[in-house]
């Protein structure tokens, strides 16, 4: 799971890119209207409910442009917020605070959306084992920066990348000339470095799977009926995520069904942002 311990050199870049981006050659209207040496106070306040996360990337995103304002939280990642709930307060260099607020409030919205719209998912399967886990859906370079909210609201981190798992898809098989073909070319060239998923469309490849031996069965795009089936075929001998067409509304069914982990996508690709302002005290 991603944390703020892990915090790469991957997600310092992406933040200096952000404003950088944002930034230019200069903020002409700060620049025109502020004096340099002018200093203010600002609070982060939450406008709508929701879950919090990046509150502390949104202060390095304050001290990339003022390294010695004062930057204070009231919330942790995880937290439920409610609407006029005041998150952080910052003291700098007006200029600073000026220039790097649209930046940091852009990454605290979008991270507090995701953790938002898992927090939903994750509630919603409250009354079973299942575990709700994210996808490799998210928007170029911000992966880690997307899962770390997913698991603020309460879900689980799937694979981060093609190099830290193994989950055999349905153009693996076609390439490879089948489940069993794919699975041992696998083993053959991994060993046991990883547990091996394979994505499975109907019962015959549920089958070949289990015959397979292998870790975990993904049962993909299958309904409800189905993922019963499946799971009740499966016994135990493998463990099984269901993916594929998983929505708020239907969740909690397949999570009564028995599987052990729901992979859904939505939380990081559809999460709408979380509504969130910045004044000036």
């Amino acid at each position: 799971m991603n944390t703020r311990e892990s915090y790469p050199r991957e997600v310092e870049a992406i933040l200096e890119f952000a404003l950088v981006e944002d930034i230019g050659r200069g903020d002409v209207t700060t620049e025109s209207t502020v004096s340099e040496d002018a200093v203010l106070s600002g609070e982060v306040c939450a406008k709508a409910s929701g879950v919090i996360s990046g509150i502390w990337l949104a202060g390095e995103v304050f001290r990339k442009l003022d390294p010695v304002c004062e930057w204070e939280e009231f919330v942790c990642d995880g937290d439920r917020v409610f609407p006029s709930d005041v998150l952080a307060r910052v003291t700098g260099r007006s200029r600073a605070i000026l220039s790097a607020e649209r930046t940091a409030l852009n990454i605290l919205q979008k991270m507090s959306g995701i953790s938002t719209l898992t927090s939903l998912f994750v509630e919603a399967t409250a009354d079973s084992s299942a575990k709700i886990k994210d996808t490799r859906k998210t928007l170029p370079g911000l992966r880690w920066i997307s899962k770390y909210a997913v698991a603020a609201g309460g879900g689980y981190n799937h694979r981060t990348g093609l190099y830290d798992g193994v989950l055999i898809k349905d153009n693996h098989i076609r390439a490879a000339g089948g489940i069993e073909v794919a699975v041992g070319k696998v083993r053959a060239s991994v060993g046991e470095d990883f547990p091996i998923e394979v994505e499975t469309k109907t019962m015959e490849q549920v089958e070949e799977a289990v015959s397979c031996g292998v870790d975990v069965i993904m049962l993909d795009n299958m309904d409800v009926q189905k993922i019963g089936e499946a799971v009740r075929l499966i016994s135990r001998r493998a463990l099984v995520e269901a993916s594929g067409g998983v929505t708020i509304e239907n969740v909690g069914e397949i999570a009564r069904s028995g599987v052990d982990f729901i992979s859904v996508g939505a939380i990081t690709h559809s999460a709408p942002c979380l509504d969130i302002s910045f004044d000036l005290l």
